[in-house]
């Protein structure tokens, strides 16, 4: 898919080079085709890393997907450089105003905290009920699908007794479903939480269709009717060396943290991380954009 982002993202040289194809803004407006519009709220502090990770994981279909960004206005990042944020960055104000194909909500480190006590919470829910008028399907991820189920459904979070931290193997359990379309039926995903939705309180609400889930990490993909919002409890995008960098980067500080599950070879951390679900993430987003954005939204936003 070639994915149309502004000429000088930092991220479009990383993309290139691993033979990604990513269209510029010029090259784009002489094709004479009508490009998904998909906005991707990024509220993970290291943006350039999600962003980088999100355009990698939507690069598989041959569709064009136009790529928009959205910033929280009521929370001042401070790992992301506020020249980057100005210059490839939208708040809501400026964007609500529009419709959008496809929407995606990523994680934040936020997750032990109380959805209340999160400073942007407020706008956050503003955003999301937003969504459901002004874009055709959101694709929440982490803790952005734990604050979907809270503030659509009211199924809140538990507290892990220690964190989920590794690649564990999950089963489909809804074949029929596009989302999973050629799924094998065991696969791994990355996971990185301190906190949990009960398996069996979104198996109790009827709005929702699980399609995925694990015995150790619980579910993983859930849905509602015809996907106007799908939530994914995991980490897909993850590319082979964040779940190490988070892992070092805490043991350098002599913070406790576990070795990640089936993540190392021989769990020596000394060795090259396994990759074994990027096919998986690939065939995960192909879906979503092609069944439950292109198949789905109106060709006049």
């Amino acid at each position: 898919m070639p994915i149309k982002i502004q000429s000088d993202l930092p991220a479009k040289n990383i993309l290139e080079n691993e033979n990604i194809f990513v269209m510029d803004e010029y090259r784009a407006l002489h094709q004479d085709v009508r490009p998904l519009q998909i906005i991707i709220l990024n509220l993970m502090p290291i943006k350039e890393d999600t962003e980088l990770q999100l355009l990698r994981a939507m690069s598989n279909t041959p569709l064009q997907v136009d790529v928009t960004f959205m910033k929280i206005s009521s929370h001042v990042s401070t790992h992301t450089s506020s020249t980057h944020l100005n210059k490839f960055y939208h708040t809501f104000e400026e964007l609500k105003y529009r419709k959008w194909d496809g929407m995606i909500i990523t994680g934040a480190p936020v997750e032990q905290m109380a959805f209340e006590k999160v400073d942007y919470w407020p706008e956050l829910c503003e955003i999301m009920d937003w969504s459901k008028t002004h874009v055709t399907s959101t694709f929440h991820i982490c803790w952005g699908a734990q604050a979907g189920l809270y503030h659509h459904f009211g199924i809140d979070k538990v507290l892990l007794d220690a964190k989920l931290f590794g690649v564990f193997e999950h089963k489909v359990s809804n074949r029929k479903n596009p989302l999973v379309r050629g799924f094998d039926d065991y696969f791994y995903i990355p996971h990185s939480r301190h906190t949990t939705v009960p398996a069996e309180k979104i198996h109790a609400c009827q709005d929702l269709t699980v399609l995925a889930e694990s015995d150790e990490a619980g579910v993983l993909l859930a849905m509602t009717e015809e996907g106007k919002q799908v939530f994914v409890m995991g980490h897909p995008e993850y590319d082979r060396l964040t779940l190490q960098n988070e892992y070092l980067r805490d043991k350098n500080k002599g913070l406790p943290i576990d070795i990640p599950k089936n993540y190392f070879p021989n769990d020596d951390d000394t060795q090259k991380p396994k990759l074994q679900w990027r096919s998986h993430c690939n065939n995960l987003y192909t879906n979503w954009l092609n069944y439950f954005v292109y198949q789905t939204t109106p060709y006049e936003l």
